[in-house]
C-alpha cells in the first residue's frame, strides 16, 4: 500500500520494499529476510529493513490519523472534495495537522467570542484590504448587547479573528516552521535563585547557540535542567525577519486595512504562531536528540555484545569487597555453578594466609583456567592480590566489566536461575559467565543497566527499546545460539522464537535430553512450520550427526550442498574440510528458481568456517600495576585503558583507578573527528596519556593525542 511513498523517502526500488512489506505481513523477521531471502530483496540489509518496516508503521499511524480527521470533518458538515483531496495528499502528521488546525474543536478563543459577537464581516472587509472608509464600516458592527460600544472595539474583536486565520493559515506556518527550523536559536538561562541547587548546570546558566547546530548531548542536557526546574528554554528565529515574512505573505497595500492587519500580524505571531512553533522546535529538536542519543546508545550496546568471548574455560569469578569479604565461585567450562564461598583477603579483616590457601585449593580441584575479577570496589586490590599468588601454572586474572551485574542478580531471572542463592553469588557467576560469552550473559540484563548509554532515561523509551531490541536480536542472530546450552533469555531473541517458545525449548530439552538434529526440533510443543523457517538457521547443534546443523546453511537449502558433494563424488564432510575441493565448485551452476547466486555464495562462505564464532578472538589486558587509584595519578602519565563508553562529546576510559577517565572528542586525535564512534569502540584496548585530575570532583581528563605513536 505504501510501497512507492518508501521507496522514494529511503531510495530503495519500490519492487525492493514490496518484497520486504510481503515478507513481513507473512511473519518473517528482519535477520532472517537479511541472511536467507536475499534474492527477493536484493540483499537489502538489516538497517534497510528496519528503516522500511519504521516507514511503514508510520504511514499505518498516518492513515488512521488521517481517517479520523476526515470523519470529525465531515461530521462538522465541512468536508468539500477540495478538502478531501488536500487531506488525501499529505504525507506528513504535521501537515495533515495544519490542514485540520481550523476545523479542530476549539476552547474559547478570543477569536471565537468575535465571532459569536458577528465581527467575521468585518474581518473579512479589512483582510480584503480594499480602499474602504473603515471607520464607517466598523461603525455598523457596534452593538451593545454583545459589548461592542466603540468602532476600536469592533477592530479589535475584528483583529483577533484574522490573528487566528494567520496562525491556522499553511503557508504562514510551512514558512515559520521552516524559519524555526532553520534559523531558531535555544537560549536558556538560570531559573532565579536555583544558581547553587543547580550547579551542575552551570554552562547554560546564559547560554545561545543555533538550534540546528546544537549537538544531543547539550540539548538533552538543557532539557533535563529544565524539568529539574533548574533552568528555563526558549526557541526563536530573529522576530525582525519572522515578521517580515509574515507581512510580504499577508499584506496588500498600505492603506488603513493593511494598519489594521499588520497589527493582527504581529499578535498572531507573538500570541499565536511563536508559541505553536517553538513547540514543534522543541519536538523537533527532542526527537533529534534521542535519534543521536539511541543511536550511540545501540552502537555502544552491539559492541559490547559483540565483544570476543573467552569461550569454554573453566573459570574462578570474585565478586570483589572490603568488609563484606570478596564473594568467590567455580564455574565448568559450560558455565555451571560449582562452588561458592567468602575469603576475606582485605581489611578490616586481612585474612590473607586462609584466602590464599582457599583459592590454591579451588584452583587445582575445579581445574581453573582464568581468574575473573569484578572491577567494581576492592577490584583493583583484588587483582593485586591474585596476581601474587603462587600458583602452580599459568593462571591468567582478568579484570571484568561489572556494569549491570547487580541488576541482574536481584531480578526474577536471577531468581529463577538460582533459587537457591543469595545476590552475591549470582552477581560472582554473572561476572564469571561474562568472561566466557558476554553476549550470553548480558542478554539477561536491561540493556539500559549496562552503562554504555548517554541520556538513556531522558529519550523517547518506546524508539529506545525498540532500537535496543532490534540491536540485541541482530547480535544474537549473527553469532547463532548452541540450542543445546543456550538459556531461555538468548534463546528468546533468536528469529522466529520469542519468550514462550524458547521455555518450552528448554523443558523439551531438560524431559528428552540434547538435540540431536535441527530436524528434531519439530519435535517442541507449538514448534511450527513458520517457527522452523525463521529460526532453525541461527540455532547450532554441534553434537549433529550432520554437519550442517552445527553450521548457518539453513536446512531448507541443504539439498543444494548435497548437490554440490555428489556433483564432486564426496561426503558433505569431505567438502567442509577440502578448500580445494570448494573452489573448484562454479556457484551458478547451482543456482535454481528458489535460489541465485547470494544464497550460493553464502553457503560456500559458511562451508569455509562452519557455524565458526564471527567474533573477534579474546585479547587479555592488564592495567599498570603501579596505578590503583585515583591519588596514584599524575599528569603526563601514560597508562593502558579500556574504553567503556563512547558519548557524542568524548569516550570514557577505565585505567584501572574505579573512576573512568574522560576523552574528549578534542583529545582523540590531531585530525578533526566528528563522531568518536568513527575513531574508537566499546572495549577497546589503548594507551592514553593523563592531562588532568581533579580529585574533588574525582574526574580524569585523558588524551590520545600522540601517544599511539608513540607506544
Amino acid at each position: 500500500m505504501f510501497a512507492a511513498l518508501i521507496s522514494q523517502e529511503l531510495n530503495i526500488e519500490t519492487w525492493q520494499v514490496k518484497r520486504v512489506l510481503e515478507l513481513f505481513e507473512q511473519g518473517a523477521t528482519i535477520p532472517f529476510i537479511a541472511r536467507y531471502r536475499k534474492e527477493m530483496t536484493g540483499s537489502l540489509e538489516e538497517v534497510q529493513l528496519a528503516r522500511i518496516r519504521d516507514k511503514n508503521n508510520y504511514l499505518r499511524e498516518l492513515e488512521k490519523r488521517r481517517d479520523s480527521i476526515l470523519q470529525s470533518i465531515e461530521e462538522q458538515g465541512k468536508l468539500t472534495p477540495e478538502l478531501r483531496e488536500s487531506i488525501l495528499r499529505v504525507t506528513s502528521l504535521s501537515e495533515l495537522e495544519d490542514i485540520y488546525l481550523p476545523f479542530r474543536p476549539k476552547r474559547k478563543t478570543r477569536a471565537g467570542i468575535a465571532r459569536e459577537k458577528g465581527l467575521e464581516p468585518l474581518a473579512k472587509m479589512i483582510m480584503a484590504q480594499n480602499p474602504i472608509d473603515l471607520g464607517q464600516k466598523a461603525l455598523l458592527f457596534i452593538h451593545r448587547e454583545h459589548g461592542i460600544l466603540t468602532v476600536d472595539e469592533a477592530l479589535a474583536g475584528a483583529r483577533d479573528i484574522i490573528a487566528e486565520w494567520i496562525s491556522e493559515s499553511l503557508a504562514a506556518r510551512a514558512r515559520m516552521r521552516n524559519l524555526f527550523l532553520r534559523e531558531g536559536s535555544i537560549r536558556s538561562r538560570v531559573v532565579k535563585d536555583k544558581e547553587e541547587e543547580g550547579e551542575k548546570y552551570q554552562i547554560y546558566f546564559s547560554s545561545a547557540e543555533a538550534l540546528v547546530k546544537a549537538p544531543s548531548h547539550r540539548l538533552l542536557a538543557m532539557f533535563r535542567g529544565e524539568n529539574e526546574g533548574f533552568l528555563k528554554i526558549d526557541i526563536s528565529p530573529p522576530e525582525e525577519k519572522a515578521l517580515d515574512m509574515l507581512d510580504r505573505l499577508f499584506l496588500k497595500n498600505e492603506g488603513e486595512a493593511a494598519r489594521q492587519v499588520k497589527t493582527a500580524i504581529r499578535d498572531s505571531y507573538k500570541r499565536l504562531l511563536a508559541p505553536s512553533m517553538e513547540t514543534e522546535a522543541r519536538q523537533w529538536a527532542k526527537e533529534k536528540a534521542d535519534r543521536e542519543a539511541i543511536r550511540v546508545f545501540t552502537e555502544n550496546l552491539r559492541q559490547l555484545l559483540m565483544a570476543p568471548p573467552l569461550g569454554q574455560k573453566n573459570v574462578l569469578a570474585l565478586d570483589p569487597g572490603f568488609k563484606s569479604g570478596c564473594k568467590l565461585i567455580c564455574l565448568d567450562r559450560q558455565g555451571k555453578l560449582l562452588h561458592n564461598e567468602t575469603i576475606f583477603p582485605h581489611p578490616p579483616q586481612r585474612e590473607i594466609h586462609a584466602a590464599i590457601k582457599k583459592i590454591l585449593q579451588l584452583v587445582s580441584a575445579y581445574k581453573t583456567e582464568v581468574i575473573a575479577i569484578g572491577n567494581g570496589t576492592a577490584g583493583r586490590e583484588t587483582e593485586d592480590f591474585i596476581r601474587k599468588i603462587p600458583f602452580d601454572r599459568d593462571i591468567t586474572a582478568v579484570m571484568v566489566n561489572e556494569s549491570g551485574a547487580s541488576v541482574y542478580s536481584a531480578s526474577p531471572v536471577a531468581r529463577e536461575e538460582f533459587p537457591d542463592y543469595d545476590v552475591t553469588v549470582r552477581g560472582a557467576v554473572s561476572i564469571g559467565r561474562r568472561l566466557q560469552d558476554p553476549l550470553a550473559e548480558l542478554v539477561k540484563i536491561d540493556p539500559k543497566s549496562i552503562g554504555v548509554g548517554q541520556y538513556q532515561h531522558d529519550v523517547d523509551q518506546k524508539l529506545l527499546q525498540t532500537s535496543l531490541e532490534d540491536t540485541v536480536i541482530s547480535c544474537v542472530n549473527h553469532v547463532g545460539v548452541e540450542v543445546n546450552t543456550a538459556s531461555a533469555q538468548l534463546l528468546a531473541y533468536v528469529s522466529g522464537i520469542g519468550p514462550a517458545l524458547a521455555k518450552n525449548i528448554i523443558e523439551h530439552r531438560q524431559q528428552y535430553g540434547p538435540f540431536r538434529s535441527r530436524e528434531a526440533l519439530k519435535d517442541i510443543k507449538r514448534y511450527g512450520d513458520k517457527a522452523f523457517e525463521q529460526s532453525a538457521g541461527f540455532l547450532r547443534i554441534r553434537e549433529s550427526d550432520n554437519p550442517l546443523d552445527a553450521s548457518a546453511v539453513h536446512p531448507e537449502s541443504y539439498y543444494i550442498v548435497r548437490k554440490m558433494a555428489d556433483r564432486l563424488n564426496c561426503g558433505i564432510p569431505d567438502l567442509i574440510a577440502d578448500d580445494n575441493l570448494r573452489n573448484s565448485i562454479r556457484p551458478e551452476e547451482f543456482t535454481d528458481e528458489t535460489f541465485g547466486l547470494p544464497t550460493i555464495r553464502d553457503i560456500l562462505s559458511e562451508l569455509a568456517k562452519p557455524g565458526r564464532d564471527p567474533r573477534k578472538k579474546f585479547d587479555f589486558f592488564e592495567f599498570d600495576k603501579n596505578v590503583n587509584s585515583i591519588h596514584d595519578l599524575k599528569p603526563g602519565m601514560i597508562l593502558p585503558g579500556i574504553v567503556t563508553n563512547i558519548t557524542a562529546f568524548g569516550a570514557f576510559v577505565d585505567i584501572g583507578v574505579h573512576q573512568d577517565g574522560l576523552i574528549h572528542i578534542s583529545q582523540i586525535s590531531n585530525t578533526f573527528v566528528r563522531d568518536p564512534n568513527d575513531v574508537l569502540k566499546i572495549n577497546q584496548k589503548l594507551m592514553v596519556k593523563v592531562l588532568d585530575v581533579d580529585h574533588t570532583r574525582k574526574r580524569i581528563q585523558l588524551s590520545l593525542k600522540d601517544v599511539q605513536e608513540s607506544n
